[in-house]
């Protein structure tokens, strides 16, 4: 099984015990395991039990879960919490808003079995005079489990990325043809995909017995003639709306075309990057030739935003700083969280001040690489942030995020993260609307103004690489570009291999034409040095 697997099964676990009003030191235990192993893609596959004992912030107990899970796929545990529950209830544990406690109470008080019967409820108003409940919590619970149903038959582009180029490898060889490509949103790398679409030049359907899917995404496979092949991959790729711009040009489309850079040459355009065919407005710059160089994966020089054992992480700073140096990267901001951040171990004035000096021994080990001292400072409810401004200038950059009171309105939201960006010491806005991508719409904020407000105090924003948030959203960086603002492309990293992260915010961050010399962290080391320093001041 893999890690992520693991932890949901444990997860799950924990969750269903709650539900049966279970040891609740035991819970909270498997809840930590859980959450800890959440934020890792550390590869548990064949691990001895010895060998999962060994690792940090997994006891005993935990271990032998894990192992369990290894060599059967499940646990006699979480089997028979399983033929105890039935199947709605778990689906109902998958809803934002509603804890284990409150899915024992709809079940045990109202008779609730599922999710479909709990939306009825919602629609009955029977939520209303239930105990803990009341009329804002029966809203959003029914558009929960709305925003769950709109988003059945989804997934994020990361999860599926894998299977799809191995598609496209097997079919070439199976084939025998290099006229084999991705279409659709998945050549756009679009942030959610339905389907993975591909386009092959043969005859006749391929046989599909030998390829072995890793994800449950559907498949689709077009066939068309070799000397179609461009033009069919051209149409296939872009969105409808690219296509019915290029209408408006009245040049009709090519019969035949010997590469997708003719297609564009036939219209007189600049060529045009798939990630960017959305119709929102690249074909006008095509034409006066004002398509920038998009970023790369490589331009990236350092990383900023990122967790270490000191807070939520997995690794050690050294272990992350080495994993950077492998990278090929000449820095590494570390940001792990601020204390108001308990839940995920946030750091004291007194750690920091250990954390700094640990930082100090390793800057002298592995210069020139440099560790920056930064943190992710809680935005708190009245938008200021955590630490008192004796600790906050100490920093040499601070990420300032929400974490906590994200129910607000557009307003509330738009207020508290103004405020922040006016805070003297914000180097960077993180994660400006919290979204998790199919599993919790961000909190409303009026981005023209966010963005404004951080054009003209110098902050920058970031765009979270986790392929759950690609937060901010690709949309709005023209403006903030427009405006001079700089994105920073982060990771957001709990630990080595989550740095890899970056190529995702990448994808997304070319869709918004994202440029290297506006990205924060394509900055080489003295560059960046500078511009923390400037900040301050």
């Amino acid at each position: 099984m893999q890690t992520e697997a693991i932890a949901d099964a444990i997860k799950l676990t924990a969750q269903l015990l709650e539900v049966h009003g279970e040891n609740p030191f035991k819970i909270k235990s498997l809840s930590n395991a859980a959450y800890r192993l959440d934020k890792t893609d550390i590869d548990l596959a064949g691990k001895s039990l010895a060998e999962l004992e060994a690792i940090d912030g997994i006891g005993k107990s935990i271990a032998a879960k894990i192992f369990e899970l290894q060599q059967t796929g499940t646990t006699k545990e979480l089997r028979a919490l399983l033929e105890k529950t039935p199947a709605g209830v778990i689906q109902m544990l998958g809803i934002k808003g509603v804890g284990p406690k409150k899915v024992a109470q709809l079940w045990r008080e109202l008779g609730v079995e599922s999710p479909g019967e709990l939306h009825y409820a919602c629609c009955e108003n029977r939520l209303v005079e239930l105990k803990g409940f009341g009329a804002k919590t029966q809203e959003s619970v029914k558009k929960a489990i709305e925003f769950t149903m709109a988003n059945a038959g989804k997934f994020h582009y990361a999860s599926v990325e894998k299977t799809a180029l191995q598609l496209v490898d097997y079919l070439k060889k199976t084939m025998q043809t290099e006229l084999v490509s991705l279409t659709g949103p998945m050549r756009r790398k679009c942030e959610i995909i339905e389907t993975i679409h591909v386009l092959v030049a043969a005859d006749e359907s391929p046989d599909m017995a030998g390829f072995e899917q890793e994800s449950a995404v559907p498949v689709e496979i077009e066939l068309c003639k070799p000397e179609e092949f461009y033009r069919a991959l051209f149409l296939a790729s872009a969105d409808v709306s690219h296509l019915k711009q290029l209408e408006t040009l009245n040049i009709a489309f090519p019969t035949e075309a010997a590469s997708e850079e003719a297609i564009y040459s036939h219209y007189g355009l600049q060529y045009i990057a798939p990630e960017l065919r959305e119709g929102r407005g690249e074909i006008l710059l095509a034409q006066r030739n004002e398509i920038p160089t998009l970023i790369e994966f490589s331009d990236l020089r350092g990383t900023l935003h990122n967790h270490t054992k000191w807070s939520d992480g997995m690794h050690s700073i050294q272990d992350m700083a080495e994993k950077c140096i492998a990278m090929g990267l000449e820095y590494f901001g570390l940001c792990d969280h601020s204390q108001s951040a308990f839940y995920a171990g946030g750091l004291k004035p007194e750690k920091l001040i250990e954390q700094w000096k640990e930082i100090d021994t390793l800057n002298e080990k592995f210069a020139p690489f440099k560790i920056f001292k930064g943190i992710e400072s809680d935005i708190l409810h009245d938008g200021s942030l955590d630490y008192p401004e004796e600790i906050l200038k100490q920093f040499d950059f601070i990420v300032a995020s929400v974490h906590s009171g994200l129910k607000m309105d557009r307003e509330k939201a738009t207020t508290r993260l103004l405020r922040a960006i006016e805070n003297p010491y914000t180097t960077m806005l993180g994660h400006p609307t919290g979204r998790l991508l199919l599993s919790r719409e961000g909190y409303p904020i009026d981005h023209e103004k966010i963005i404004d407000a951080c054009a003209a105090n110098g902050v920058a924003i970031e765009l979270n690489a986790h392929p759950y948030r690609l937060d901010l959203d690709w949309r709005w960086i023209p403006y903030a570009l427009e405006k001079g603002v700089l994105i920073s492309i982060n990771p957001d990293a709990h630990e080595k291999e989550g740095l890899l992260d970056m190529y995702f915010g990448v994808c997304v961050a070319r869709k918004g034409m994202l440029t290297a010399d506006k990205c924060l962290n394509a900055q080489n080391r003295e560059a960046i040095t500078n511009w923390f320093s400037r900040k301050k001041q």
